[in-house]
């Protein structure tokens, strides 16, 4: 049987891409892309390590998309060598309002401990430290893990 191996990209439905591009640059570190698709439109995307965000307008949805694209529907978790006091700081200093967190959870490869946040159209954005990585996360960092 066929099998997937990795996720290339996935859409988000946003009010307003300019807005979604400036919070994932600041807050998350994205890099933005505008590119041409087949179809001679231009879109964007936000990129990370080997993946990317696309991202479609609300009401303006490029062809093919979701049966019922939703802005604010989405719950997406990124994993982060930097440990989460670095990120609670910086995300602080954005004004940037955490949800909850650190809290355990369990990842795809294992436990973490992660973070909540929101983004401009309201999608849950978790941002995690692999807990099997903490003894590399944590050197020479001197702060304890209840944050």
């Amino acid at each position: 049987m066929p099998r997937v191996d990795s996720l290339d990209h996935l859409v988000l439905t946003v009010v307003d891409i300019e807005v979604t591009v400036a919070f994932y640059k600041q807050a998350l570190g994205m890099t933005a892309e505008r590119f041409e698709a087949a179809d001679g439109t231009t879109r964007t995307a936000l990129n990370f390590g080997r993946q990317k965000i696309n991202l479609h307008p609300a009401g303006a949805e490029f062809a093919p998309h979701a049966e019922r694209p939703t802005r604010g529907s989405a719950d997406l978790c990124f994993l982060s060598a930097e440990p989460l006091a670095d990120w609670k700081r910086h995300l602080g200093a954005l004004g940037i309002a955490i949800e909850e967190g650190p809290v355990r959870r369990t990842g795809a490869t294992g436990p973490i401990l992660s973070l909540y946040l929101r983004d401009p159209d309201g999608n849950l954005i978790e941002i995690s430290n692999p807990l099997l990585w903490m003894p590399l996360v944590l050197q020479g960092n001197s702060e304890p893990l209840d944050m």
